[in-house]
């Protein structure tokens, strides 16, 4: 029978009642006789209530005790998901990242996927069993248990896909992605289809639909991606290959970020002071003496530590980490467009957010500012870019 993986988001786990809604989707597509195999991210909020226990015991919990804490987030949506289909009559099983051969590197809370070895998930699938795996995780060759950052439940999916040679849908708790959060930007329009190239620029800078590492993974790999809702219409975006003439294709925003600016000569000491930490530089910009980097918050876990550590490689450096946010416009063709930049300053200049750095490159122009404006801003562009 064709396989298909699916991976369900938290917000879709998010309680028993929206389980047993998810078992009874899988339940009917594995009826109308597709193998499936269900990747699950932990409950709702469940990742960040862990890190806030841990936080009350460390400041500066180590990483590797994090990842042992906070994959078991996934472990109990794989477990009850598995249960509520035995509930309905459908045979099912859930396997860890690691039973699932999610092989790592060593990088814990920010390792990546280098090998897949399904040979569990295959032999469940020929038994007539839907087989749900926890996302997020996996096992290192020392056979140390790792996670892979935030969204990585994502990229188990699309690496899972590839491994079995399936489709991938991605279910969350809206329809596809849209040229803006719809949270932020009521008008904000469902996409049709997007290139990969695109898809990972927006999810760099800030759309939650997809995880970035996910992206590069399936664009490596060749697999397309649905991006659908879990409880929605039949609305989708696809995620393939292909290019597409220039155009912006969405707004998108940032907040938890750190804004560095230090010598230049001292790039390569301030880049590995970050990669030991797991910590993601965001953008880079080395135009002469002095370099700056853009720096996501949002996967460092002690970042006081972290930033004493980045005083000692680059003395003199100057660390800019409160109210600090993004806001990037992401398109075909951005790098030739001077129109696109003038946009994004002009628009924080009538918003009162001066531009604290701008990064720009082929596929996205990004502006550092004051976090408490980027609702503004993105409503603002939007309109005057896609509006």
């Amino acid at each position: 029978m064709p396989v298909v993986v699916q991976k369900y988001g938290g917000s879709s786990v998010s309680d028993v009642e929206k389980i047993r809604k998810v078992a009874e989707k899988v339940a009917a597509r594995r009826r109308a006789g597709w193998d499936m195999c269900v990747v699950v991210s932990a409950m709702g909020d469940t990742t960040d209530d862990l890190l806030a226990l841990a936080r009350r015991v460390s400041d500066a919990p180590p990483r590797r005790e994090l990842d042992m804490l906070l994959s078991a987030g996934e472990r109990i949506s794989m477990a009850l998901l598995s249960m509520a289909l035995q509930e309905l009559g459908v045979p099912a099983i859930s396997f860890t990242g690691s039973q699932s051969g999610i092989i790592t590197t060593d990088a814990h809370a920010a390792a990546r996927i280098v090998e897949v070895r399904p040979l569990r998930v295959h032999a469940e699938l020929t038994q007539g069993k839907v087989v749900i795996v926890a996302g997020f995780q996996g096992v290192s060759a020392r056979k140390e248990v790792t996670t892979l950052g935030r969204g990585g439940s994502d990229t188990t999916a699309v690496a899972l896909a590839a491994a079995l040679g399936a489709d991938c849908e991605i279910y969350s708790d809206v329809a596809g992605v849209f040229t803006a959060d719809p949270r932020l930007v009521p008008e904000a329009r469902r996409l049709e289809e997007l290139s990969y190239e695109e898809m990972q620029e927006l999810a760099l800078a800030g759309a939650k639909v997809l995880n970035a590492q996910a992206v590069e993974f399936a664009r490596e790999k060749g697999i397309t991606i649905h991006a659908r809702s879990t409880f929605g219409s039949e609305e989708e975006t696809t995620i393939r290959g292909g290019n597409h003439p220039e155009r912006v294709a969405g707004v998108a925003v940032r907040k938890e970020l750190a804004l560095l600016s230090f010598p230049a000569s001292r790039l390569p000491a301030v880049l590995s002071t970050l990669e030991r930490a797991g910590a993601v530089e965001a953008e880079i910009a080395c135009p002469g003496e002095e370099a700056g980097l853009g720096l996501s918050l949002e996967n460092v876990h002690g970042w006081t530590v972290l930033r004493d550590s980045l005083r000692v490689a680059a003395p003199g450096i100057r660390i800019a980490d409160e109210g600090l946010g993004a806001i990037s416009v992401v398109g075909t063709g951005l790098g030739a467009s001077h129109r696109v930049l003038s946009e994004v300053i002009g628009a924080l200049e009538d918003l009162g957010a001066p531009v604290r750095a701008l990064f720009s490159s082929a596929l996205r122009v990004t502006a550092y500012c004051d976090a408490r404006r980027l609702s503004g801003a993105a409503r603002l562009l939007h309109a005057r870019l896609l509006g």
